[in-house]
């Protein structure tokens, strides 16, 4: 399967509860408010019409307010709550459809959960937490623990192997339930709310701990949380919901650059925008380069004709190498220099295509020329100028 095939799909998904569901169905569907639902027919909906595809490796984030039905929708997921109306397929296969032992199997290959609250067994130390879905499944006892402590040095415990889970922080204990999802190697990963109750310190450590075992594991994440500023930074993309509707689905980027709806707009209107906004986001075309075959007569010529101080260089992949500026181009031209070598700058301060424009703002302080954007390669993408970023950060359109 490739990582842009959908791993989980969910198709027209609903989740009433109440013993009038269709009637409540056909409420929600003719657009009565779920207050009015709840009055006429005491059935709450929970999760209404939801249809999205979650592909392998992605990091999916649904957020929402308390009662938005978020975690409802996370339990739909596994079948852990049977949906009233809809299809979820699993890799293409409706598990709606299997009987409690296929699912009960399906559970144990494909998913493992991590809760807010940490589920830990008080009487076990570390490793026997971290073992116990494998010991659920029966393996072997030295496979077992073979597994745990892999899945303990992941988290970053090791050391920790046998202390009761009683005398850890919090962060830590949230360590070892995400050890322990680890240790059954699951290929899909949900996690409800699961560092919401961490003091804010601890809790940015661990997202940015999942952040780096990502990229290393590359699991298919859905996370379930209340708080933008997690889901902005954690989500590949996100799902905002509101009484049980999906208002919105899109990247971080574009929730926060083009917000679909009142709701989700007044989710974002308070947001950093210089956390997630990129140079990609921002940058444009440089509007003119010296190659590395230029001399610093041409070099003039072009900055002339463009209007330019300084112009940037590349090699013969389009790598950035430097840039040189006006008046040493000159003086080289009159001194009857025929390379830019001279007069390149090479120590000029640069970004990836996903930096944060937060980390571009005391760079374009620094330098009076536009910060150049590099892809992965080194090959030059764009660049960024003051302009464009001030007028990013300031929400504003940039036109120039």
């Amino acid at each position: 399967m490739s990582d842009n095939q959908a791993v989980i799909e969910a198709r027209a998904l609903y989740k009433i509860f109440g013993a009038r569901a269709a009637e409540a169905k056909k409420m929600v569907d003719d657009g009565q408010p779920r207050t009015e639902i709840l009055k006429k027919t005491g059935a709450t909906t929970a999760v209404v019409n939801n249809s999205f595809t979650i592909a392998k490796r992605e990091t999916f984030v649904i957020m929402g307010l308390s009662g938005s039905g978020k975690s409802t929708l996370l339990r739909l997921l596994n079948r852990l709550i049977d949906p009233t109306y809809g299809e979820l397929l699993i890799d293409g296969e409706d598990i709606s459809r299997l009987g409690r032992e296929a699912l009960r199997e399906l559970r144990r290959r494909k998913f493992a959960m991590v809760f807010q609250h940490f589920g830990l067994l008080p009487h076990r130390n570390v490793t026997d937490n971290v073992g116990f879905g494998l010991e659920i499944q029966k393996v072997d006892d030295a496979t077992r623990r073979q597994k745990a402590l892999e899945a303990i040095q992941v988290v970053g415990l090791d050391g920790y192997e046998n202390s009761p889970v009683q005398a850890l922080s919090g962060g830590m204990q949230q360590r070892v339930g995400l050890a322990r999802a680890l240790a059954t190697d699951p290929e899909i990963l949900l996690m409800d709310e699961a560092f919401s109750a961490l003091d804010p310190l601890i809790r940015t450590q661990m997202q940015d701990e999942l952040i780096e075992l990502q990229a290393r594991l590359h699991k298919t994440v859905v996370f379930i949380t209340h708080d933008l500023d997690e889901a902005l930074k954690l989500g590949d993309r996100i799902a905002i919901m509101k009484d049980g509707i999906i208002d919105q689905i899109d990247t971080p980027e574009g929730i926060l650059t083009n917000p679909a709806t009142e709701y989700v707009a007044t989710f974002v209107e308070n947001v950093d925008r210089s956390k997630v906004l990129t140079a990609d986001s921002v940058m444009h075309r440089t509007p003119a380069l010296a190659t590395h075959k230029d001399g610093p007569h041409q070099a003039v010529r072009t900055m002339q004709q463009e209007e330019l101080s300084s112009l940037f260089v590349v090699d013969q992949d389009r790598k950035f190498i430097g840039l040189v500026k006006i008046d040493d181009a000159v003086a080289e031209s009159k001194k009857g220099g025929k390379l830019l070598d001279p007069i390149l700058q090479r120590d000029v301060p640069t970004v990836g295509l996903t930096a944060p424009l937060r980390e571009m703002i005391p760079l374009a302080g620094q330098t009076a020329v536009p910060i150049p954007v590099l892809k992965e390669n080194g090959a030059l993408a764009g660049i960024v100028t003051r302009a464009a970023l001030l007028s990013a950060l300031s929400n504003e359109g940039d036109d120039s």
